[in-house]
């Protein structure tokens, strides 16, 4: 049976009960599927290590293999190191994480082996700015997480809508007080520098990403994005 967790009860700052970060933590190394917010929409999540996990993940959201999952991390530094990071991403990084910017990056050895889709040498990650997402993160290490919503459906805001679309095929859902209201994150593939690429506009704009890196003395060549 499914658990339902309101977070907005505990206050931020204020530690949330060792039970429920346990429940989560047996929940994923279970391969078992959770439902929590981050700053954007809800994400629906898995342990990334575990084809079973993510083959059910995949199941449940009705994604194409061909539309890879994203690891959310709760450090820049557990976040790259999934990955073979170029200066630019950690320019990206220093400038804009915790925050809506997916970064498509070469997998390191770390990440090589995970089945997170048919793109088996690139790994999109970010580091979500959402409170309660990091402390799930720190506790568990990352995970794969997509949009809570069957796919080409827009995301579920509330508990009715997440429960319409997967019931309990989730075991734990984290659920904030009201809808949740968001942008997505904006996904940007660095695999192939110095050419770049925005694959999805979303709550970070090309302008930021490369005023960023102007910061730190680096430019990509953006290839069919958007402005």
């Amino acid at each position: 049976m499914s658990r339902f967790v309101e977070l907005g009860s505990h206050p931020v700052g204020v530690p949330i009960e060792v039970a429920l970060l346990k429940r989560v933590a047996e929940a994923t190394r279970a391969g078992e599927l959770i439902v929590l917010p981050t700053e954007t929409v809800y994400g629906i999540a898995c342990r990334p290590d575990d084809p079973r996990a993510t083959a059910r993940l995949f199941d449940a959201k009705r994604r194409p293999r061909d539309l890879n999952l994203p690891v959310l991390a709760a450090t820049a530094e557990a976040a790259l190191s999934l990955t073979v990071a170029p200066p630019e991403a950690l320019a990206l990084a220093e400038y804009l994480w915790p925050g809506p910017l997916t970064m498509v990056l070469r997998r390191s050895a770390a990440s090589s082996a995970w089945e997170l889709g048919e793109q088996r040498d690139t790994i999109g990650i970010r580091v979500p700015r959402s409170f309660w997402t990091r402390v799930f993160l720190d506790r568990v290490g990352p995970l794969a997480v997509t949009s809570a919503n069957r796919s080409g459906e827009p995301p579920a805001e509330d508990r009715a809508a997440l429960v319409g679309a997967f019931g309990e095929d989730v075991a734990v859902y984290l659920l904030e007080r009201g809808p949740l209201h968001g942008t997505p994150s904006t996904v940007v593939d660095l695999s192939d520098l110095p050419r770049a690429r925005v694959l999805r506009a979303g709550g970070v704009p090309r302008e930021m990403i490369d005023q960023s890196l102007r910061f730190s003395g680096r430019s990509v060549q953006w290839v069919d994005s958007p402005a």
